[in-house]
C-alpha cells in the first residue's frame, strides 16, 4: 500500500483501493474481496512438489494482536539467543531461541509498530504516535520514553552508546542509551508519494546506513549525524509518481565492508561502505529488504518473484516466480534455502542451488515481514502476532 508525505494511516484504505498492485496489494479483489475480471493480477496456485527438505516447527508463540491490514511487516529480532517481538496491540515479548518458553512481557497500552530493535542490553520499539520506549533486555522492565514527530515503522538501532530511530517524515533521530536524551537528529528529503514503510538502519564502525523513500542509501557518522556520502540504490523515472517511486525501506545487509541494498523499483546493488562506491548494481530488487548466503544476495520483488542474485557481480542466478502475486515477504537464508512468507501465512523453503521449491509450512496469518534466522532456527511473524520458529532436520 502507498501513502502521501504525511502518511496518516486514515488514508491507507484510500490509498491501496487507488494503486491496489503496490506494495503487497495484489489486486482490488485481493484486498477487499471484489470480483475481478483481470486474471493476471490472481495470486499464483501453489503446486505440489515433492520436498527435498525436512523442516520442523520446533515452537509457537502470541506476542498479541498483531499488525492486521496496516501494512508494516513487522518482525522480530534476534540476540543472544533471545528473539524480542512486539505487537501492535500486546507489548513486547521476549521467548527463549531454542526452546520458545516466555522469558518476560512487557505489557503496554502503546500501539507499537517499529521495532523490536535489541543490542547492548536494551530492546527498542517504536509507536505509531511517534513514542520510543527503551526496555531492559533482561526482564523488560522499562528504562526510558521519548518522542519522535511522526509514526516509526522500522526497528530501532542500538549501538555505540546510542539508540537511533528513522521515522516516517524521513528523519533519522539519536538518543543516549542510558538517559534517552536526545543526542542529535538528521533529515532527509521526501518525496510525494511512496510505498507505506521506513528504510531501516544498519550499524557499522562509527557509521550508520539508512535507506530512503527517494531510493539512495546513506552513509552518517554515528557521532554527530552528518552526512558521509548518500548513494542512489535506484534512480526514480517514469511519468507519473506511481511510476517514480524507488523506496529502500528494507535494512541492508553488511559483509565485512560490503553492502547490499535493495529498492522498490527493482534494483539492487553492492556499495563498498566506507566510500559509498558502487561496485556492482542488478535489475531485480524488492521493498522490504533481502536476503544473504556465501554466495548469493536473494530478493523478492512487488511481484512475487523470487530471485538469486550473484553475490560478486549482481548477475541473475535464478528466479522462482510460483509465487507469483502473493505479497511474499523479503527472504531470509537457512542454511541453503531462502525462506519467505506469503500472504496465506504458507512459509517457503527455496533451494540457493537453483530457485526450486524445497518445503513449505502453513502457520496461520498473512506474513509480511521479513523471517529472521538465528544457530540455525528460522522465525517468522505472521500479522496475528503468531510467532512460529522453524529447524531444518
Amino acid at each position: 500500500m502507498i501513502q502521501g508525505k504525511y502518511r496518516s494511516l486514515r488514508l491507507l484504505a484510500a490509498a491501496g483501493i487507488a494503486v491496489a498492485m503496490l506494495s503487497g496489494c495484489a489486486s482490488v479483489k485481493n484486498m477487499f474481496g471484489g470480483r475481478g475480471k483481470d486474471k493476471s493480477a490472481e495470486p499464483a496456485k501453489l503446486v505440489d512438489f515433492a520436498p527435498s527438505a525436512t523442516v520442523n516447527r520446533v515452537w509457537s508463540a502470541s506476542v498479541g494482536k498483531g499488525e492486521k491490514d496496516l501494512g508494516i511487516g513487522q518482525h522480530p529480532v534476534i540476540d543472544a539467543g533471545h528473539v524480542y517481538a512486539a505487537a501492535v496491540d500486546g507489548g513486547v515479548s521476549a521467548f527463549d531461541l531454542a526452546a520458545g518458553s516466555l522469558l518476560w512481557h512487557h505489557d503496554s497500552k502503546l500501539h507499537l509498530s517499529g521495532g523490536p530493535g535489541a543490542g547492548d542490553g536494551l530492546v527498542v520499539v517504536g509507536g505509531l504516535e511517534g513514542e520510543v520506549v527503551a526496555l531492559d533486555a533482561t526482564d523488560g522492565h522499562e528504562k526510558w520514553t521519548a518522542k519522535v514527530n511522526n509514526e516509526v515503522l522500522s526497528a530501532p538501532a542500538i549501538g555505540g552508546g546510542m539508540v537511533f530511530v528513522h521515522s516516517n517524515d524521513g528523519r533519522v533521530t539519536a538518543f543516549d542509551a542510558a538517559s534517552g536524551e536526545r543526542r542529535w537528529f538528521y533529515s532527509a528529503d521526501m518525496p510525494s508519494l511512496t510505498v507505506r514503510g521506513t528504510g531501516g538502519i544498519t550499524l557499522g564502525p562509527g557509521i550508520l546506513f539508512v535507506g530512503g523513500d527517494s531510493g539512495t542509501l546513506t552513509a552518517l557518522n554515528m557521532n554527530d549525524g552528518s552526512a558521509i556520502w548518500s548513494t542512489p540504490v535506484a534512480e526514480p523515472d517514469g511519468r507519473s509518481e506511481l511510476e517514480r517511486m524507488v523506496d529502500v525501506d528494507g535494512e541492508a545487509v553488511m559483509e565485512g565492508t560490503m553492502l547490499f541494498a535493495s529498492s522498490y523499483k527493482n534494483h539492487t546493488i553492492a556499495i563498498d561502505g566506507p566510500s559509498g562506491q558502487v561496485m556492482w548494481s542488478g535489475d531485480h530488487g524488492g521493498v522490504r529488504g533481502l536476503g544473504l548466503s556465501n554466495s548469493a544476495v536473494v530478493v523478492s520483488d512487488k511481484d512475487g518473484n523470487v530471485i538469486g542474485l550473484d553475490k560478486n557481480s549482481g548477475g541473475s542466478l535464478w528466479q522462482q516466480s510460483g509465487l507469483a502475486n502473493r505479497n511474499v515477504s523479503a527472504p531470509a537464508v537457512q542454511g541453503d534455502y531462502a525462506v519467505v512468507g506469503d500472504f496465506e501465512g504458507v512459509v517457503h523453503w527455496i533451494r540457493l542451488s537453483d530457485g526450486a521449491f524445497a518445503a513449505r509450512s502453513k502457520v496461520g496469518a498473512a506474513v509480511t515481514g521479513k523471517p529472521v534466522e538465528a544457530d540455525g532456527i528460522v522465525v517468522v511473524q505472521g500479522i496475528d502476532g503468531k510467532l512460529t520458529a522453524f529447524k531444518l532436520q
